[in-house]
């Protein structure tokens, strides 16, 4: 089976490698010329552990490859994955513009029975529009399916989560649609993964539904953070006693300044524009984006208060990526941060392991660092903004010789407090005490 996927961001290369890699032939297209000659190259232009090898070991094995003909590799698949972006338009929803672009295409390059399938994250309704286009801009009666088949991917571990997946959601009007997409899908059986075969409106749901409900958690749990602050508990064990019962889980239990990335800050505005298009208030959700952008606010007051202002102070920060093992700065929570702390006076010497090349394109007037260490030199404090791996195991002894100050702020719950305080910092997480 030949397959072609439109669109080489983040989950149009994971999906087109991992295809292949199930030896399936791929050819992913983009009218990014240069990204696609970087590719070409065997070079993948953002940052995704074991996503470079996994394309230069297929790309050598002839079963992926990249063009920007868009019409070639229409005419020459059976199945066409859409994975192009759905960024935010002005109003929260949805902007389709990129969606409705390559809908066109695949209706003047139709020239036998094709599976149109939506891998982006689209509003409900959205299948039944590229159906619309496509009839429009077909020459002749051919036939062709449009299935929903949304990702779940976490940037940092997308391969695992193609590969090994949790559930695969597949919403098709069509048995010869879902077939195909099964003999796909093939390779998972053998993991017993389970398959969710519903309508193509209920499955373009259920990505929504789902990214909403994590993005909930996460806001919950911060909330939580705030008042355990205030009455003297332990947001870390509330987190595990709430996530040890069964119908609460332990995921996305951890407090800190709230969510980024390019999937719950878009996708929770655009199902509560869906709400509101439909003459619904989704009131859960208006609450999730408040909380969010609050939380970054009570961030910088934190800071602020363990350093009793930050007008002319020089602060070290660990961590500019909304999460750890990405490049991803969209959203991030440390562009608030940082950007407010600037506001107030304050100096900031930055590291993060993968983010600086996208953070110098947002943060200006920053001293970007070669290392943790060089970050804290001289600096009157340090706030850990990303919870990187290398972040979790640093030198504090060098650290205090570094620093100005003994000043720690650990957003993340990464280090004990008393453990910090033993070591002589004045050390400040959320929502737990940190009193000696």
């Amino acid at each position: 089976m030949h397959i072609c996927v439109v669109g080489v961001g983040y989950v149009g290369l994971v999906t087109g490698a991992c295809f292949a890699e199930f030896d399936v032939s791929v050819t992913c297209v983009d009218k990014d010329e240069a990204r696609i000659e970087l590719l070409k190259q065997g070079e993948v232009p953002f940052y995704e552990p074991g996503l470079a090898e996994l394309v230069s070991k297929n790309v050598k094995q002839g079963r992926l490859s990249f063009t920007t003909d868009a019409g070639s590799a229409i005419r020459q698949a059976l199945v066409v994955f859409i994975a192009v972006g759905t960024p935010s338009a002005p109003d929260g929803g949805a902007d389709l513009k990129y969606i409705r672009e390559v809908a066109v295409t695949i209706g003047q390059n139709l020239d036998g029975y094709k599976v149109i399938v939506t891998k982006s994250t689209v509003p409900v309704g959205t299948g039944q529009m590229i159906s619309q286009i496509i009839e429009e801009q077909r020459e002749s009666e051919v036939a062709f399916d449009v299935v929903s088949n949304p990702e779940f991917l976490r940037e940092g571990a997308a391969i695992e989560d193609f590969m090994r997946p949790n559930r695969v959601v597949i919403g098709a009007e069509s048995d010869q649609a879902v077939a195909i997409l099964k003999d796909l899908y093939s390779p998972l059986y053998l993991i017993e993964t389970p398959f969710v075969v519903t309508d193509v409106q209920t499955s373009e749901m259920i990505k929504y539904a789902s990214n909403a409900f994590l993005a909930t958690k996460v806001s919950f749990i911060n909330e939580m953070a705030n008042i355990c602050e205030q009455v003297g508990a332990d947001v870390h064990q509330v987190a595990k006693g709430m996530g040890l019962d069964g119908r609460i889980g332990p995921k996305f239990l951890h407090a800190g300044p709230g969510f980024g990335g390019s999937c719950f800050p878009k996708d929770i505005k655009a199902i509560d524009k869906i709400g509101h298009d439909h003459g619904y208030s989704f009131e859960i959700v208006k609450a999730v984006i408040r909380v969010n952008k609050r939380q970054r606010k009570l961030m910088v007051a934190k800071i602020n208060q363990a350093l009793g202002g930050v007008k002319g102070k020089s602060l070290a920060i660990l961590g500019l990526t909304f999460k750890p093992n990405t490049d991803d700065m969209r959203e991030a929570p440390s562009i608030a941060i940082i950007r407010s702390l600037q506001r107030q006076g304050a100096k900031i010497r930055a590291f993060d392991p993968a983010g600086m090349k996208e953070a110098r394109k947002m943060l200006k007037s920053i001293y970007y660092a070669k290392d943790a260490y060089d970050a804290a030199n001289g600096a009157h404090g340090l706030v850990i903004i990303t919870e990187w791996n290398q972040f979790r195991n640093l030198n504090w002894k060098r650290m205090a010789e570094l620093l100005k100050e003994p000043v720690v702020v650990d957003l993340r719950n990464i280090y004990e407090p008393k453990k910090m305080q033993a070591l002589g910092f004045h050390y400040t997480c959320v929502g737990r005490q940190t009193s000696a």
